[in-house]
């Protein structure tokens, strides 16, 4: 398991001082995660360049070095000088390259730095290459040596000896539950109406993001009203809550098990029946698709995003909602790994509906939409925040053409990332989750 850097140690000397045989671990980790076929999209790009216009970072800053195509090209050219025979013998042949520390700045830089791991672009490969696999795959080569940059890998290391990203201690987030409970009672004028915690038995296991508990508080409040007025059988875990897993994002698949691991431990020894992940698209991404994967099992148990759980509310007449409530039009972001990445794609178009009198989209939308930039780790590598903000001009484009007032999405990375758009292009809109809507608009009585 890579640890951080030790503080007196740049990330660039770190850098500049790999070994021959870190180099030979990052390769060695490289090719273990390929199987086959990631192999054969290794030697398969046409280099027809249709990449360039799917990626948010190529059309908003025309870099070469942003286009997908020129990404993969960085690793390729190293497959083949390490594991092609063609490239062994004729590396000035097929463009294979020896892999260097100079090299691997250029790996940090591009696969890092250049990339939201946003899926865009191979959804639009003619050759129908997983890009973003292959790049991920790059990324957790580097990390079997702790070449992840500080920020990102500092999110993944707080994760697992905290418990969750913020590092937010069990007593705080048991205060934080009570006082957000004594909210919900003044709310929905009901002193019965609880957040409860390890219910055992319940049907549904909730899981947040810890940035809810620290800075977005009226997303928990939101959810438990809405749980409130469903009559919904539910529970915190007073341990493991965080469904975020940053360890989609630096590569590191035995970090990321883990992580995900906590929530199926906390699910099996409450005895509660399905797994309910915040709006997160990233979370539901590594744990709903990923993490049986990494952990090598399979669920015996379903695994939903809270907006499957709330139309199902909606089509089954648990909650009724007034959308007069919700008068201000509202455009929506489809987060990557929720929507292209992840498959909830019309549910969260059904709510709103059902939740706002006028409801706008972007476009392009749904699997098709661009990233905001907030992804891939991206919010957490500093050094790359001027390149970000830049990219996410063409999501900021998006938003001022619909004339939305509101922004609704159901992802906090994305809620991050859209407020420094924001607030950056002067955008003067409001930014919220779907459960925050939906709560506005419910009937309670």
């Amino acid at each position: 398991m890579p640890q951080s850097e030790k503080p007196e140690t740049t990330f660039e000397d770190r850098v500049k001082s790999l070994t021959t045989r870190d180099r030979e671990r990052i390769l060695e980790a490289f090719k273990a995660s390929l199987t086959h076929e990631y192999a054969a999209f290794l030697q398969t790009c046409a280099h027809c360049g249709l990449c360039a216009d799917s990626c948010h970072y190529y059309l908003t800053q025309k870099d070469p070095r942003s286009i997908p195509a020129y990404k993969l090209h960085q690793i390729t050219k190293v497959y083949k000088k390490s594991f092609d025979l063609i490239g062994r013998k004729l590396p000035t042949l097929v463009g294979a390259e020896e892999l260097s520390n100079e090299l691997l700045e250029e790996w940090v830089d591009t696969l890092f730095g250049r990339c939201s791991l946003c899926g865009r672009c191979g959804i639009n490969c003619t050759m129908g290459i997983n890009i973003p696999y292959l790049i991920r795959a790059a990324r957790g080569a580097m990390a079997s040596v702790g070449l992840v940059p500080p920020g990102l890998q500092s999110t993944v290391d707080t994760a697992l000896e905290k418990g969750n990203n913020m590092g937010i201690s069990q007593e705080d987030w048991l205060e934080t539950v009570e006082w957000l409970e004594e909210e919900l009672q003044q709310d929905v004028g009901d002193p019965k109406a609880k957040l409860p915690l390890d219910k055992s038995g319940a049907r549904l296991l909730y899981t947040i993001n810890p940035r809810e508990a620290m800075f977005f508080p009226l997303s928990i409040t939101a959810a438990g009203k809405i749980f409130y007025a469903a009559g919904e059988d539910w529970t915190f875990s007073s341990k493991n809550f965080d469904v975020t897993n940053y360890g989609l994002y630096n590569g590191d698949d035995e970090a990321a098990g883990i992580m995900s691991g906590r929530l199926v431990q906390a699910l099996e020894e409450l005895n509660c029946r399905e797994l309910i992940l915040a709006e997160c698209g990233h979370g539901f991404n590594s744990n709903r698709w990923e993490a049986p994967e990494w952990l090598s099992r399979h669920y015996g148990f379903p695994v939903k995003s809270i907006l499957q759980v709330i139309a199902d509310y909606i089509r089954e007449g648990r909650i009724r909602l007034d959308p007069t409530r919700n008068q201000k039009t509202v455009t929506l972001h489809d987060p990557c790994n929720l929507v292209r990445l992840g498959g909830i794609v019309e549910e969260q178009r059904f709510i709103l509906r059902h939740s706002v009198t006028n409801l706008v989209e972007m476009y392009p939308n749904r699997e098709k939409n661009y990233c905001c930039g907030g992804g891939g780790g991206q919010l957490a590598m500093t050094r790359f925040a001027e390149r970000r903000l830049a990219a996410g001009r063409i999501k900021a484009d998006q938003i001022k053409a619909t004339g939305a007032e509101v922004v609704a999405t159901p992802c906090h990375n994305c809620i991050d990332q859209l407020m420094e758009l924001n607030k950056h292009y002067q955008l003067n809109v409001e930014i919220k989750t779907v459960s925050e809507i939906v709560a506005n608009a419910l009937i309670l009585c």
